[in-house]
């Protein structure tokens, strides 16, 4: 399991995924989620993943070998758009369904994938897609501004409460750490290092890319400083009057 999360706001993207992959306790590693192609300038596009690494390491190969869409073989450095995009994960998922799905079915093995893209290509707008295992995909709204996928419940309820579109660059990084960091407290198939992008809108280059490792003060600080938060807030609220003393 894992956990992605990428945030659609006003001012850019911010994405981040964990590494950690587990086939069993005695099989724990860490391999990056994070894929990004970019052409400076030109087009910025990034993809993360969760769920079976196979099949997902599988459909970012295809994506860089070229996948056949509408009559002819595309790769993310030449769709038009986000939206071709997408439909290029879609496209890439399916392909490795058709090839590698009837013999994962044979052994009992589910085929599990899902995909957060993110980015912008030329002068149109930023975009952000959650592809499924079916090929699939929704989009972010200004109604809707994150997508997770993954182990996403532990996380979920800050963003719910605290991410807006006007939300900005700096406290989007900030609540995607909070997010991480309650997943990981509650999870043990989710685990450091952490891997950041941030993107600032109609730049079509990465802005900050980072390895957050356990190491790292500031996200030491957050991890401490949330959970102090917490509690003093829980301490602040007054006792019901219905509950004996």
């Amino acid at each position: 399991m894992t956990y992605c999360v990428g945030l659609y706001l006003n001012e850019g993207l911010v994405l981040l995924s964990d590494t950690r992959t587990n086939a069993g306790v005695d099989h724990i590693s860490t391999f990056g989620k994070m894929h990004v192609e970019e052409v400076p300038g030109e087009r910025m596009v990034a993809l993360l993943s969760a769920g079976n690494l196979a099949i997902s390491q599988a459909v970012w190969n295809r994506l860089v070998e070229g996948v056949w869409l509408e009559g002819q073989t595309h790769t993310l450095r030449d769709v038009p758009t986000m939206f071709r995009a997408a439909q290029l994960v879609g496209a890439a998922v399916r392909a490795v369904f058709d090839t590698d799905g009837p013999t994962l079915r044979a052994q009992g093995i589910a085929f599990d994938v899902a995909l957060l893209l993110g980015g912008q290509i030329g002068g149109q707008p930023q975009r952000l897609f959650m592809i499924y295992a079916a090929g699939n995909f929704i989009e972010a709204t200004e109604d809707t501004p994150f997508l997770q996928i993954g182990e996403h419940k532990y996380g979920k309820p800050i963003l719910d409460r605290a991410v807006t579109p006007d939300t900005t660059l700096v406290d989007g990084v900030k609540l995607a750490l909070i997010s991480m960091d309650s997943t990981l407290r509650s999870n043990l198939t989710v685990g450091m290092p952490l891997d950041l992008l941030v993107y600032r809108a109609n730049t079509q280059v990465v802005a900050l890319r980072k390895r957050i490792t356990e190491d790292e003060p500031y996200f030491r600080l957050v991890r401490e400083g949330w959970s102090n938060s917490l509690r003093e807030a829980y301490r602040a609220m007054p006792a019901p009057d219905w509950v004996p003393g």
